[in-house]
């Protein structure tokens, strides 16, 4: 049994190696920690050892045995011990079979936990399951060794890159497939392992335009994992049907639908029914939550393309830091983690400050970011939806209520007070045409920044490439269809 959860010779052996050539504990030092030792002795030792390395000291047998003493922890048996075996040469092999002795030891400890945790603690399962899967990232994360990569080994994984690129016809596409030809020529399609932070202020239609980017994915044939903390999974779901069948999300939610709607409507439910999108609505998300949710997802639906959180600013911390600018710190920080860990783009929308409500031009700046600093800092791309209909109609409706007041105040009248009465023809009709919207590139780790125009199908909750649209959009009610031509697409940078 000994001889699986430890070596005592093997650690000797290495050790010893060490203090007979210390030039080799760089490299010893980068796949060993102390706490892979089985003795403590030996834990000790190991410890001294890297104490004298990064204080540029000898890490011969004098020094190790005088910090040893310094630090009441010398044994002089256990000393003579490791002097008197002989140095290996093939020190690797020996670390190897130590790393997979500590590993086992922590995973009988961690077995040990859980069964304290499930039957003496008689904690809930899945505060049992989420320790067990924190547990288990710690030991994974803990025990990866990468080394460095020579010039070489670089050159040839990038030189197979672009050799699989030149061969697909995928119009520069290198990462996922955005769904827009416009998005796609400014970024490139959105790069596995990246962090996408997708910024606007409320009413400019960014959880819109993420499940725009959701259902291209879906139409394809990907799976999409999204964490909606604001919306019920049933709200997505019928915008994404207003998108699809091009009948207003207004009357699919009172159910105002024509004999021809409805057709369309069981036909895009039938197809949404057998596509791989996963929603967790739970109103509730902290990083270790999203984590532990979308590791066991991938597990299982291996071909999940992307992951969409909405919004960063609604998760919680973890509870063991205060103050909300380092909470938002972690949260981005382990989205970005959990991003290159799982070699998938993650969405997370945000919110913006307020403050630029009072700006002459409202176009949204990377300073806008609501605790902008790590947010900014962990994103490889930032994008912004802005839509400046949305100001000119607020400052037209105030401009006509303040003339309403001054007309009644001339007259004598009193202003009746504010009701919310349902729009008028005209603004209804108004906002049911398609407006231009602004998709801003306000960082790109790896491009240019700018911005690209589309327009916004408000009614159909729907973006297209900006043209004559990307849909066949048919209407009983008017008996017009449009489609789609060859379409010009108008990039500025």
């Amino acid at each position: 049994m000994s001889d699986n959860l430890y070596n005592i010779n093997m650690e000797r052996a290495v050790l010893s190696a060490v203090i007979f050539d210390p030039e080799i504990f760089e490299g010893v030092m980068v796949k060993l920690k102390p706490k892979d030792f089985y003795l403590p002795f030996h834990q000790h030792l190991f410890n001294a050892m890297e104490e004298l390395f990064r204080e540029d000291k000898p890490i011969d047998e004098e020094f190790l045995k005088n910090k040893l003493r310094r630090q009441k922890v010398f044994d002089e048996v256990a000393m003579l011990e490791v002097l008197a075996t002989d140095p290996i040469s093939n020190t690797d092999a020996y670390i190897d079979e130590i790393k997979s002795r500590s590993i086992k030891r922590e995973l009988i400890s961690l077995a040990s936990t859980i069964k304290q945790n499930t039957i003496e603690d008689d904690l809930p399962t899945s505060d049992v399951m989420n320790r067990i899967e924190k547990r288990l990232y710690e030991i994974t994360q803990d025990n990866i060794v990468k080394d460095f990569r020579d010039s070489k080994d670089i050159t040839i994984s990038v030189i197979e890159q672009i050799e699989y690129l030149k061969k697909l016809d995928n119009r520069g596409i290198v990462g996922v497939d955005t769904g827009f030809y416009s998005i796609n020529k400014k970024v490139n399609g959105f790069g596995k392992g990246d962090l996408i932070i997708i910024a606007a202020r409320p009413a400019m239609g960014k959880t819109s335009f993420v499940l725009n980017i959701a259902q291209k994915a879906l139409q394809r044939g990907e799976g999409v994992a999204f964490f909606s903390l604001e919306m019920s999974a049933e709200q997505l779901m019928f915008r994404l049907l207003s998108s699809e069948t091009s009948i207003p999300l207004q009357d699919l939610r009172v159910g105002n639908l024509t004999d021809s709607e409805w057709n369309r409507l069981v036909d895009a439910t039938d197809v949404m029914a057998d596509r791989k999108l996963f929603v967790d609505d739970s109103g509730f998300a902290t990083i270790q939550h999203i984590r532990t949710k979308l590791r066991r997802l991938k597990s299982k639906h291996s071909d999940i393309s992307m992951a969409i959180v909405d919004y960063l600013q609604l998760m919680s911390g973890d509870g063991k830091v205060e103050g909300r600018q380092v909470v938002i710190s972690e949260i981005s920080r382990g989205l970005k983690q959990l991003a290159r860990e799982l070699n998938i783009p993650i969405l997370a929308l945000s919110q913006l400050n307020r403050s630029l409500e009072s700006r002459e031009n409202k176009r949204p700046m990377l300073s806008d970011l609501r605790e902008s600093g790590s947010i900014e800092q962990d994103a490889d791309v930032v994008m912004f939806v802005y839509r400046g209909e949305v100001y000119r109609r607020a400052k037209e409706k105030e401009k006509l209520e303040k003339e309403k007041n001054m007309a009644m105040n001339q007259s004598g009248m009193v202003p009746p007070p504010p009701v919310n009465n349902p729009p008028a023809e005209s603004e209804s009709r108004a906002e049911s045409e398609e407006e231009e919207v602004e998709i801003i590139i306000g960082k790109q780790r790896n491009g240019p920044t700018g911005t690209i125009n589309m327009v916004f199908q408000k009614r159909f909750t729907r973006f297209i490439d900006r043209g004559s649209g990307s849909y066949t959009i048919s209407s009983a009610r008017d008996g017009v269809e449009k489609r789609e031509s060859e379409i010009e697409y108008n990039i500025v940078i």
